[in-house]
């Protein structure tokens, strides 16, 4: 080996400057870039970029000692304090101790000597001579400084010939013409997306360091570091003086400060002190948009910092396809600590001028999260219902838009004594959301004195949400005023501008669901059946999905009631069907589709699958707050148990439904509590809830729900031994508007039964045979199923065709039929779906989008025939797919 030889400087050369660096601790082997690498050196030039901390250095050591390199490695470690002339003194030696220079290199220049262009000529002319192909590895290019040094490498790529193999790694793109040699094919790129660990190589770098990390760990480190190796191995130092991998996992508090020195140190405290100003500032944003980051800052050069920083891989990104730049979140943390104590008390004024930027251009949910930061929830408010954001609260499309939370979660932090109507109205609007009416409709009464208060200044936003919220609270009451309330909505529309409402057509779907709903619970059904069929007709777009699954849902349950069993089961269907095409989300959905499929079983006397339905709608919010929906589940829950003969339980079930429901639902509770008396042989009893409920009297005009009610006074009456007076009230049901069909089919069992008692047994088989006939069409048997023994003698004398379709029992229902063949990624969702893995968990798991997951649970459910994950994974097993 040759002597060493000083540096121009006369100092000596620094071996550790010459060598591959030693293999660090819990080295990950990933194939993948030692492949690329082996690779891109047969040709001129590899380059390998990426922000500090990326395992450039690790991942070029680890190749060079792996041994496929296509001929000896000699490196090159240059510092800050180097010259020219000193790193191509570095160079020379290395060549020199490696013995691969010609005479070893006594044709060339001594280090002290010049180091311009002659020296490069005849070191391109030896390399030029050499046997095989040396791979000169550059590591840390980016400390050489100013020009002459890449100047040199490009000389040496250009004229050296096909023996020198250039391998550079940078935190930047080096001054070479890198647009030339990609054009010509000779060079090979490998960049910080490259660099990035996978989890399964995070897994792997994790149990380097002693660790045995769950798959939610590894998801959760990998994701928070963005793949970046020193911010991995960090925080794999600090699970091991934690002790609590996943609580470490789930904290961005502790991987924060896990990084923080490393990223102040490497990165923030080498930037110009204006560079460092306009991160911390831009840390309260998701994103940066270069003009936003000039009214943050006051000053006008963002754009230009912002690509100088995503040239020096600063760990700054520009959003592809957008003058956007996302900042690594571990970094966006350190500058946010940093705003925080360097410019204590200027987060609120940063966070006002964002919400200015962003309603200057138009970006609600940004001015909102912004406004609400800076504390100017007056102003967020404002924007609020200026935008009408209650519509967007009510329509369910406020699910997962912002990495901050939801609207309704950023507008819980708002204070009760907030000034102004608009703060009431999104509070109410909030609170309707979840169901809770009796909250929203104090807020609303709240909302109404402060428009009052302000008289003509209230603009027309502010006067249409109230009005909406009345509507749609109208239904949780007993309906009345509803017609007035949606002619105002209507009216208010009309005085918004136009492009509002078109940006909104969720405002009218509302509105015609509300005014639907308001007749459900006023018990008109029929006229409910067809404005839901409106509302239907109303739900236009996107923005309309969950009030279209609503509306078929409770047009399903107003056509169940009504005994229109066929068409409530079509349209129960269309509900599950826009809730899973749409991915509404569970906690959104309506439970009135499964109650109208439970009502619709128990009317055809089909009791396993009624209860079936009613355990999945009870599954629903709405079931439990809504007063018609509430007063079904009950009625159909105490026909269950009356199937069964349990009638304390019956009784037992409607008591507990009983307390603060309005008018119509509370009919429908005592209609059921008086049948589960008459079942129990009290028909003293029926009689008296009946008449607690209001029984109708002379003189009385016929209103909604009278000829229920009627019919059942009548049947309790006949059960006393009444039967003249259980005529006379037959008869005024029939006079009222157009019985519903369970009602037409007990009237006429009622008059079979009365004529039965009579002697008149001709009279009674045409009766029941025109009863049969009625309720054939839609295999309604619960009327018969409840009518007791006597009807069990008057049917055989019945013709058998006219009652087969009733003495056969419910159609037997078919067995599990995989519809066609699950897919293996889908076999593996289902299985973590049957371990009661959320969404994201199983996305976690499965290293995969939680839109993809949503995307195979949609495809299980159609393929097994299924509409939610519980009846999938109960289908799963039945079908031994689990």
């Amino acid at each position: 080996m040759t002597a060493a030889s000083p540096t121009p400087s006369g100092d000596p050369l620094l071996a550790a400057k010459l060598s591959v660096p030693p293999v660090v601790r819990g080295l990950v082997s990933r194939r993948r870039l030692l492949d690329r690498l082996t690779e891109g050196t047969n040709g001129p030039l590899t380059l390998v970029t990426g922000p500090a901390g990326a395992g450039k250095t690790t991942a070029v050591a680890s190749w060079a000692r792996q041994g496929t390199a296509p001929g000896p490695v000699v490196w090159v470690s240059p510092d800050r304090e180097d010259s020219p002339r000193v790193f191509w003194a570095h160079v020379l030696e290395a060549f020199r101790r490696r013995l691969l220079l010609p005479d070893g290199g006594a044709g060339l220049p001594r280090a002290g000597d010049g180091a311009g262009r002659a020296l490069l000529v005849r070191f391109a002319a030896a390399l030029e001579g050499l046997a095989e192909p040396v791979v000169l590895v550059v590591d840390g290019l980016d400390k050489a400084p100013g020009r002459e040094v890449a100047d040199g490498l490009e000389f040496l790529v250009d004229h050296a010939g096909p023996g020198l193999r250039l391998l550079l790694t940078s935190r930047v793109d080096p001054l070479l013409p890198l647009h030339r040699y990609r054009a010509e094919g000779r060079l090979c790129e490998l960049r910080g997306a490259e660099l990035a660990f996978t989890p399964r190589e995070a897994a792997e770098l994790l149990r380097g360091h002693g660790l045995a990390p769950g798959g939610e760990v590894v998801a959760g480190l990998t994701r928070r570091t963005e793949g970046w190796a020193a911010g991995l191995r960090l925080c794999a130092l600090a699970v091991q003086r934690s002790g609590d991998p996943a609580g470490f996992a789930t904290s961005y508090l502790a991987s924060e400060q896990a990084v923080a020195d490393y990223l102040l140190a490497e990165v923030l405290d080498a930037q110009p002190a204006g560079t460092q100003e306009l991160l911390a500032r831009t840390s309260v944003l998701d994103r940066v948009h270069p003009e936003l980051a000039d009214a943050l800052t006051g000053r006008a050069d963002a754009e230009r910092t912002l690509d100088r920083l995503v040239r020096d891989n600063c760990f700054v990104q520009p959003v592809a396809g957008t003058r956007w730049f996302r900042v690594h979140p571990l970094f966006a943390a350190v500058l946010h600590a940093r705003l925080r104590s360097r410019w204590p008390g200027l987060e609120p004024e940063l966070h006002r001028r964002a919400a200015g930027w962003f309603a200057a251009s138009g970006q609600l949910t940004e001015t909102l999260v912004h406004a609400a930061a800076a504390g100017d929830w007056p102003y967020a408010a404002g924007e609020a219902v200026r935008h009408l954001l209650a519509g967007r609260l009510l329509a369910g499309l406020d699910e997962g838009r912002i990495d901050e939370g939801r609207i309704d979660a950023l507008f819980s932090g708002m204070p009760a004594d907030v000034p102004g109507a608009e703060a009431a109205l999104v509070t109410a609007a909030r609170l309707l959301a979840r169901h809770d009416a009796a909250a929203a409709r104090r807020w609303v009464l709240r909302a109404e004195r402060r428009v009052r208060h302000r008289g003509a200044g209230a603009g027309a936003e502010v006067r249409l949400t109230l009005a909406l919220l009345r509507l749609l609270l109208a239904s949780y009451g007993t309906g009345s005023g509803a017609g007035a309330a949606a002619r105002r909505t209507a009216e208010l529309m009309a005085e918004v501008p136009a492009y509002r409402l078109k940006e909104h057509p969720e405002i009218e779907a509302l509105r015609c669901h509300g005014r639907a709903c308001a007749l459900l619970v006023a018990g008109r059904p029929a006229e409910a059946r067809a404005a839901f069929e409106e509302t239907v007709r109303a739900c236009t777009g996107e923005a309309t999905h969950l009030v279209r699954h609503a509306a078929w849902g409770r047009l399903a349950l107003a056509e169940a009631v009504r005994g229109e069993l066929t068409a409530a089961a079509d349209h129960a269907a269309r509900a599950l069907d826009v809730a899973e095409r749409q991915g509404i989300p569970e906690g959104r959905q309506s439970g009135a589709g499964q109650l109208a499929l439970a009502t619709v079983a128990c009317e055809r006397c089909d009791v396993p699958t009624a209860r079936h339905h009613l355990a999945l709608a009870a599954e629903f919010t709405d079931t439990g707050a809504d007063p018609v929906l509430r007063a079904e589940r009950a009625v159909v829950r105490s026909r269950v148990e009356l199937a069964h003969g349990r009638w304390a339980a019956a009784s037992a079930v409607l008591d507990e439904a009983e307390p603060h429901l309005p008018g119509w639902p509370a009919e429908r509770l005592a209609v059921a509590r008086s049948a589960a008396a008459l079942a129990r042989g009290d028909p003293a009893a029926a009689l008296s809830v009946l008449h607690r409920s209001g029984s109708p009297g002379a003189g009385r005009a016929a209103v909604p729900g009278d000829a229920s009610r009627t019919v059942a006074l009548a049947l309790a009456h006949l059960a006393a031994g009444r039967p003249a007076r259980a005529l006379r009230l037959v008869a005024a049901a029939d006079a009222s508007p157009a019985p519903d069909l369970p009602d037409r089919v007990r009237i006429g069992l009622l008059r079979a039964r009365a004529a039965a008692v009579a002697g008149d047994r001709r009279a009674a088989r045409a009766l029941l045979g025109e009863a049969l006939d009625a309720a054939a069409p839609e295999r309604l048997r619960r009327p018969f199923a409840e009518a007791g023994p006597w009807l069990r003698h008057l049917l055989r004398d019945v013709p058998p065709p006219a009652a087969r379709w009733l003495t056969a029992g419910p159609p037997d229902r078919p067995g599990p039929v995989l519809v066609e063949t699950l897919s293996a990624r889908e076999r593996e969702v289902l299985a973590y779906a049957a371990r009661m893995m959320s969404n994201e968990e199983i996305a976690a798991a499965l290293h995969l989008s939680v839109n993809t997951v949503k995307t195979h649970l949609r495809s299980v459910y159609r393929k097994l025939g299924t509409s939610r994950r519980r009846e999938a994974v109960e289908r799963g097993h039945e079908l031994h797919l689990l």
